[in-house]
């Protein structure tokens, strides 16, 4: 994979593409979750790269795609679908996890047809019914919340919630390191109350693919698939000894999963 670079009005958009790209091959465009990175994925990339074209990035705001002014998921759709039409792509499967679920729904909002599937890897819905006015006011209050904690424990906690494996657990650790205290509660408070400015009610017309953690206890995640699941009629895949991180925490049995949803695509 190579590294390329899209320039924007906001910041430039780091990202990685297969270096050939193949138009006999599906493309997968792997979307990490809030204050991570595309290292959030690179048990997936590597797999799937001997067979598919594959496209991951660092998220406008995150990672090696900051500095970024003023984050909006409108801004982040945009520049997805100009990274894959600036590469010939007409369109991709989108896996996202958590907060690239929310980018990714944000696209189908706007670009329906350059979503081939969607794989929502421990992530929750768009729709205005799944979100309580409580729900509302908590995710509006992440970002002072979080300065409450000391720096340190604020990070260790974070990783810790999101993972079962101590592999896992030092990536996560790692990734937010890139950000000193205010620039990640910051990041945080604009990743949630920027979801509920762009959320809307969302009719899914591609596939679609539920997968999480077992022990995945963030928010209320597990709820709000299970509600999720219900309207899409598309049954959860659990993912077992594994919690918001699934996909790092165990690659193997979420690669598994992936494969045959692509492969039905």
């Amino acid at each position: 994979m190579i590294e390329k670079i899209l320039v924007t009005d906001s910041g430039n958009v780091h990202y990685w593409i297969t270096e050939n790209i193949l138009e006999d091959r599906k493309t997968i465009f792997f979307l990490h979750g809030l204050t991570a990175c595309h290292d959030l994925f690179s048990k997936q990339t590597e797999y799937f790269s001997k067979d598919y074209n594959v496209l991951t990035w660092d998220a406008p705001a995150h990672g090696l795609s900051r500095p970024f002014m003023d984050f909006t998921y409108e801004k982040a759709a945009k520049a997805a679908a100009k990274i894959l039409k600036d590469n010939g792509i007409k369109e991709a499967v989108f896996v996202g996890q958590s907060m690239g679920g929310f980018i990714t729904q944000s696209v189908i909002k706007r670009y329906p047809e350059i979503v081939k599937g969607f794989v929502s890897i421990d992530s929750t819905p768009f729709g205005e019914k799944y979100y309580s006015g409580s729900d509302r006011w908590w995710l509006r209050q992440i970002e002072w919340m979080s300065a409450l904690y000391p720096d340190k424990s604020l990070r260790k906690a974070v990783a810790k919630q999101v993972s079962t494996k101590e592999r896992s657990y030092q990536n996560m650790y790692r990734m937010l390191s890139f950000y000193d205290k205010k620039e990640l509660c910051h990041l945080m408070g604009i990743g949630f109350a920027g979801f509920l400015e762009d959320n809307c009610d969302l009719d899914i017309k591609c596939p679609v693919m539920l997968i999480v953690g077992e022990y995945d206890k963030t928010g209320k995640v597990k709820q709000y698939n299970e509600q999720w699941s219900r309207d899409l009629n598309v049954p959860i895949t659990w993912i077992s000894d594994a919690a918001h991180n699934s996909n790092d925490d165990q690659p193997e049995q979420v690669n598994e999963h992936l494969e045959k949803f692509i492969g039905m695509l």
